[in-house]
């Protein structure tokens, strides 16, 4: 088995911005969620307690711990999830205060996923329609701003993701993108320009990823019906999952608890047909879970209705040491040149998929990462894991 290079999500919302603030109060952070979240069920683990405490990942030193924790366990690369609106980038303090001041940065490589859905008031959520705060589709001023920023400040880093030479640079919503951009043809000649910038700046090109799925998660998620015939007609040179939600309808698979083997059988099925389907390389992903509820009214009942009241997907260390060893069979089959596989997350504490410490499981998580898959200096010969 080659070794997969591992992405593990990550979520910037766990710093001051002041933004945030204005609407909020001073210096709030989605920890206020968390610390609020309660159990709603016998046995749900809430609120979750991040073992380290609730820190500032914009404090380099900060991020420098994270850094040393993620490589120690196998995880390669951090995919920050990237914002940017038509008023330009958003939450931004992460990446380029934390990771980029960090001095140990280089023993994880980071790209970035551009989170590019709507932004809309679930901090918390209350039931029925939630405001856009922040159109995800932007137009082509916008879009081209965007490619400058990434290219000048992120792609130049030493530490940028690239696949032969090219930087890797994940979408999250392709229907959003030609919604913003106007269309299949406007957006293949902004992607294109998008390739001639990165080509003029010096590398050998530019490796577009698109994240793919079927269920509508988020309020006001764009989905995409057949993803193969649009990532031919755009050029995508990869295709991507996010997170298992977006393969499986959740909702049916039980409440307050899904059935973990049912979302993880749905997940894979899903990822066959990609990889069957698909004209480039498919990269799975592997979700260590799914709970909302911090996100969500606190004193409202926790039933079925949308998000964030879909039912909780919370996986033993086990059962995510068995997702890890389906992920990286698939790809063994898939015979890649340059395999991939994303976890969600390393931080999504509020949505209940964290592969960061809690006071609960500690390090089991990662642990798990390293037995199956082993780090990047010392892999797991195939078979070991078993």
């Amino acid at each position: 088995m080659t070794r997969p290079t591992v992405l593990a999500y990550y979520f910037p919302g766990w710093h001051p911005d002041e933004r945030l603030s204005t609407r909020y109060g001073d210096g709030w952070t989605e920890w206020q969620l968390l610390q609020d979240g309660r159990p709603r069920f016998p046995g749900h683990r809430q609120p979750r307690v991040p073992a380290e405490g609730y820190l500032d990942e914009s404090d380099p030193e900060v991020m420098a711990g994270k850094i040393d924790l993620a490589a120690d366990h196998g995880v390669d690369a951090f995919a920050f999830d990237f914002y940017w609106h038509d008023e330009g980038p958003f939450l931004e303090g992460a990446l380029d205060r934390g990771y980029l001041g960090a001095k140990n940065r280089g023993r994880v490589e980071f790209t970035l996923m551009w989170a590019n859905h709507d932004w809309v008031e679930i901090f918390p959520a209350g039931k029925g329609e939630h405001e856009v705060l922040r159109p995800g589709p932007v137009g082509r001023t916008a879009f081209d701003a965007m490619v400058d920023h990434v290219i000048e400040n992120y792609f130049s880093q030493p530490e940028y993701l690239s696949v032969d030479g090219q930087p890797f640079f994940s979408i999250y919503e392709i229907g959003s993108l030609i919604e913003g951009l106007g269309g299949v043809e406007a957006t293949r000649d902004a992607l294109d320009d998008f390739r001639r910038k990165t080509v003029a700046a010096g590398y050998r090109g530019l490796y577009l990823d698109a994240t793919v799925w079927g269920f509508g998660v988020l309020p006001h998620a764009v989905t995409t019906a057949k993803p193969e015939e649009l990532i031919d007609k755009l050029g995508f040179a990869s295709a991507s999952s996010y997170v298992w939600v977006h393969h499986s309808d959740i909702s049916a698979k039980g409440f307050p608890e899904a059935q973990w083997d049912a979302v993880a059988d749905d997940a894979f099925a899903a990822y066959e047909t990609y990889s069957a389907e698909l004209s480039v390389p498919f990269i799975p992903n592997v979700t260590v879970g799914w709970d909302s509820s911090p996100r969500t009214v606190q004193d409202l009942p926790f039933e079925p209705g949308g998000y964030p009241w879909f039912p909780v997907l919370d996986a033993t260390p086990a059962q995510f040491e068995r997702g890890l060893m389906r992920a990286a069979e698939l790809l063994d089959r898939q015979h890649l040149a340059h395999p991939m596989l994303t976890i969600n997350a390393w931080n999504e504490w509020t949505e209940g998929s964290a592969l960061e410490p809690d006071t609960d499981r500690g390090t089991a998580y990662l642990e798990a990462i390293r037995k199956v898959l082993g780090t990047a200096s010392s892999p797991v010969e195939k078979g070991d894991a078993a």
